[in-house]
This record gives C-alpha cells, sequence and structure tokens, in this order.
C-alpha cells in the first residue's frame, strides 16, 4: 500500500497519549515505523526506553523530556532525538496539546515498568 492515511488508522491510547500507526508493517511498511503522536496538556509519560534510536517531530505543542540524565525542551519543527537504550520521559506541560510524529526502524522493542513488549501502535 503505497498510501496510509492518517484518517483510517487505528488509535491506541496509553493513558493521555494518544498513537495512531502511518508508516508501520501492518500498514505496508517494511524498514520504519512511523505513527502520529498526540499528547494532552498535563500528560506525564512514564520512562521507558527503546532498543533502536527513535526521533520525534514537534509540529505543534511544547514537549519536555528526560533523556538519560539531560531535561530537554522541544516546539514545533525541532527533532527530539534519543538514542537507543537510553530511559527517556515525554511531557506536556504547556498549554496546548502536543502533535508529533515518532520515526523509529521497524521491529523495535521498548521496556517500560522492567517489561519488554512491541508496542501495538508500531506492529
Amino acid at each position: 500500500m503505497p498510501v496510509a492515511t492518517l484518517s483510517e488508522a487505528p488509535e491506541f491510547a496509553l493513558g493521555d497519549a494518544v498513537f495512531r500507526p502511518l508508516a508501520v508493517p501492518s500498514r505496508g511498511s517494511t524498514e520504519l515505523a512511523v505513527w502520529a503522536l498526540d499528547l494532552a496538556v498535563g500528560m506525564t509519560g512514564e520512562a521507558h526506553s527503546l532498543d533502536r534510536e527513535e526521533v520525534l517531530v514537534i509540529h505543534s505543542g511544547q514537549v519536555s523530556a528526560t533523556i538519560g540524565t539531560q531535561d530537554v525542551e522541544a516546539g514545533p519543527g525541532d527533532a527530539v532525538i534519543v538514542a537507543p537504550d537510553t530511559s527517556f520521559t515525554l511531557r506536556n506541560s504547556g498549554s496546548e496539546a502536543v502533535h508529533a510524529t515518532a520515526i523509529i526502524s521497524a521491529g523495535f522493542v521498548a521496556t517500560m515498568g522492567g517489561k519488554t513488549f512491541s508496542p501495538p501502535w508500531s506492529l
């Protein structure tokens, strides 16, 4: 399938974060996993790590993140780059929802709360 539309993407919610898969294996991509990510105002995610590098491109809103031991801020047009096997936490402490795109290699594995899994929005 050469086009995977956002309007036809299933939604997966994890707390106040919503994931909508775009280019993932179940939608035709063989090498990359790309999804739309929405973070509600006040959202604080749980610390987690991924076994591959992930890039988050921020389209609107302001993301605060702790990546390893470093605190960072990113806004529209910025890219947050998370190295493999690095613990990170995302937060939306701004006054508007965050809309972003996440990009990672297909087949990655996440670790959160001591459990390793393949997130359903990436399959």
